[in-house]
C-alpha cells in the first residue's frame, strides 16, 4: 500500500509525502503506482517551470519514497497571493485527485492530512 501524506500549515497544502509501493501490479508493471509517479512529477514540475517557485522533492533511490515540499504556498516565504493559491491549489487538486482514487483503489493507497506548521 503507497501512504500519502499532506501537510498543510494553518489551513494551507505546501507539501506531501509518499512511501510504500501500492502492490496493485507486477514491478514495473503497476499501472497504480505509475500514475501516481507521474502526477507526483506534474505538480513538481509545474511549481518549479510554470510558476518559478522553488520545491524542494527527495527520492530515496532504494525506497522510491518521496517527499515534495513548496514552501511558495505559505506567506512567509512568497509574497505573491497569486503564487501562494496556485503551489497550494495544484498539492490540493492532488489531494482530491488522491481521494476520488481511494474509492476505487481503497487497498491500495491510503490519503492522509497532516496540520503542521513549519518554521
Amino acid at each position: 500500500m503507497t501512504k500519502i501524506t499532506f501537510y498543510k500549515s494553518n489551513g494551507v497544502f505546501y507539501a506531501f509525502e509518499e512511501t510504500g509501493h501500492t502492490g496493485y501490479g507486477e514491478s514495473g508493471d503497476d499501472v497504480l503506482c505509475a500514475a501516481l509517479s507521474a502526477m507526483t512529477m506534474l505538480i513538481v514540475n509545474a511549481i518549479e517551470v510554470s510558476y518559478a517557485s522553488d520545491v524542494e522533492y527527495i527520492i530515496d533511490e532504494k525506497t522510491t519514497d518521496i517527499k515534495v515540499i513548496a514552501r511558495g504556498a505559505l506567506p512567509a516565504y512568497e509574497a505573491s497571493d497569486e503564487k501562494r493559491f496556485a503551489v497550494s491549489g495544484l498539492i490540493q487538486a492532488y489531494y482530491y485527485q488522491l481521494n476520488d482514487l481511494i474509492e476505487e483503489y481503497y487497498e491500495f493507497l491510503s490519503v492522509e492530512e497532516v496540520e503542521e506548521l513549519i518554521v
